[in-house]
């Protein structure tokens, strides 16, 4: 070694002591620092149940990450149970921890100078929030999700946690006695895992796991069972394969992946949410791919799962019978899976799913045969109209019917609309309208599941249509449209709608309009003020500033100017 180099690797060593003093300290030996360093993003939490397994997957991972010759360092992320803050004012804060999640899972992999990530999630924004930041890092990742719970019981029947929130509009309207009220919420949630349907939780697990960022067949595992921890020290070793081939997220993440993570959703009946997430995460990744991308795939894939909260069946019973990995392969050969995307494994998705069968089991009608489907194209549709020039997402599995025009019942948040449910002043064919629930009107874009939930707990989910500028659960279905854009606190004609106007829901012509000329939208418009905002200082103001559109995502990064 010549003098000049003796002297660099010298000076660079007397540099770095103090770094390696500090991760002396937390277990680091000499031969560690030739390792990899791998972060663990642990979002183990006891605030819900999707979490609290989670701890026990963090540490298989990092045995597995260790045992793969990678050294790990396992740090916090933070949660919202939608479930729990559901129809209260803490609701406004669940997607504005997507993007808390997001931004302390890049500081830390940044800061840090970090070789790799290693994600967990189970509630439904730590998901789409460590996807968003596994994009932006664009070093080697990959997504462990923290498992499905199992069907809770009572009186034969399957439970899920929206099962709870139904028999609230059941019991309201006298239908459901106080001893079966407390049984269903006794027996809704048995234990550790995300809400049980393909909710948003399970949708977006799936999502990733077609886009190929998680391991095959992992994302309708059970918390609770061992084959849940063995996959995550599986991902683990992956992971450290993938740093070494230099494997990257924006790799995996190419247009091809998100139309391959948006047939999924459309063939398994999967969240609203997932139009927003996958949006953000598309924006994350700098993938060109717009909400009109979404109404393109839903026409060419049909819906052929049979599960919650539209259908029969929980997650478990998919998982049974081959679950993701099985409607992947049908979507493959009928040419609406790109095979050729490379996967974190670096293998595509055609070589992992070349053992998988061609057809589901024929003892089971959970996953249906392609040829019967339960519906001839995808389920979220986008609807537009002069109260949705930007976009609005409909999910339209379970109707009886595709459309409703109906007089207008007026709400400027979700409490009002409910109160109102409550004490049963909704009546069949009103169509109800709850505005400056929007990213920034809200702030924070509340989801629905309350309102909706009671009124299909009240018979009324075939009689009744709502739009909102804000968001709906996993776990609604009726015809109800969300999602509206432009907002109505930043104009949007939503704002403009009086009690008593005529509004038409169409899903089969893509259309959600109110029944006034512009002339006399544009008078409405000159006497219209803008609420002041409901909050001025905080997380919440912030991200009221911050915030775009929902066509995008509702994300906070979008063409920042500094």
């Amino acid at each position: 070694m010549t003098d000049n180099k003796r002297s660099k690797v010298v000076t660079e060593g007397v540099a770095r002591a103090p770094n390696r003093a500090m991760l002396r300290a937390v277990g680091f030996r000499d031969e560690d620092f030739g390792k990899p360093i791998v972060g663990v993003g642990n979002a183990h939490s006891t605030i819900t149940p999707c979490n609290m397994g989670i701890g026990a997957i963090a540490a298989r991972a990092e045995e597995g990450l260790r045992q793969a010759g990678a050294m790990p360092q396992n740090f916090g992320t933070i949660t919202i149970s939608d479930g729990i803050s559901m129809g209260t004012e803490g609701m406004k804060y669940s997607l504005v921890s997507r993007e808390v999640i997001a931004d302390s899972i890049e500081t830390v992999v940044n800061g840090q100078s970090m070789d790799g990530i290693l994600a967990t999630g189970g509630c439904d924004k730590n998901m789409p929030g460590a996807m968003i930041a596994l994009a932006r890092l664009n070093v080697p990742g990959i997504f462990v999700y923290g498992g499905t719970i199992k069907p809770g019981r009572y009186k034969g029947q399957d439970l899920t946690i929206v099962s709870a929130f139904e028999a609230v509009g059941q019991y309201s309207a006298g239908n459901l006695s106080d001893e079966d009220l407390r049984g269903v919420e006794s027996n809704a949630c048995p234990g550790a895992g995300s809400c049980g349907g393909m909710y948003t939780a399970n949708t977006m697990s799936s999502a990733f796991e077609a886009m190929g960022m998680s391991l095959m067949g992992s994302s309708t595992q059970s918390a609770e069972d061992p084959e849940k921890a063995d996959s995550a020290a599986r991902s683990a070793q992956v992971l450290v394969d993938a740093i070494r081939a230099g494997r990257k997220p924006r790799d995996i993440m190419t247009r091809k992946a998100f139309e391959n993570a948006f047939a999924l959703v459309m063939a398994t009946g999967g969240s609203t949410n997932a139009v927003l997430h996958l949006l953000a995460i598309a924006n994350a990744a700098e993938v060109d791919f717009s909400i009109d991308d979404v109404e393109t795939i839903r026409r060419r894939v049909p819906v052929f799962c049979d599960l919650k909260p539209s259908g029969r069946y929980v997650i478990t019973d998919f998982h049974a019978v081959g679950g993701t990995p099985q409607v992947m392969k049908m979507l493959l050969n009928q040419g609406l899976m790109h095979g050729d995307c490379v996967t974190i494994t670096g293998q595509t998705v055609a070589e992992l799913l070349a053992d998988v069968p061609d057809e589901p089991p024929a003892d089971q009608d959970v996953i249906r045969p392609f040829d019967r489907p339960l519906y001839d194209q995808g389920h979220l549709a986008i609807l537009r109209g002069n109260l949705a020039e930007e976009g609005a997402v409909a999910k339209i599995t379970g109707l009886k019917k595709s459309s409703i025009t109906g007089p207008a019942r007026v709400f400027d948040s979700e409490e009002q609309c409910m109160e109102a449910i409550m004490n049963r002043r909704i009546h069949a064919g009103d169509v109800l309208v709850i505005r400056y629930e929007g990213p920034k009107g809200g702030p924070g874009m509340r989801e629905m599941l309350s309102p909706t939930s009671a009124i299909i707990g009240a018979g009324l989910g075939d009689e009744v249509g709502l739009i909102t500028d804000g968001r709906f659960s996993g776990g609604t279905y009726g015809m109800v449209v969300g999602h509206v854009a432009p907002e109505a606190y930043v104009g949007g004609n939503i704002a403009l709608v009086e009690e008593g106007d005529t509004i038409t829901i169409d899903a089969s012509r893509n259309l959600l309009q109110v029944e006034l000329d512009a002339t006399t939208l544009e008078e409405r418009r000159k006497r219209w003020q803008r609420p002041q905002p409901r909050y001025r200082r905080g997380v919440l103001a912030k991200y009221a500033k911050l915030v775009s559109s929902a066509r995008y995502g509702a994300v906070t990064d979008k063409d920042l100017e500094i």
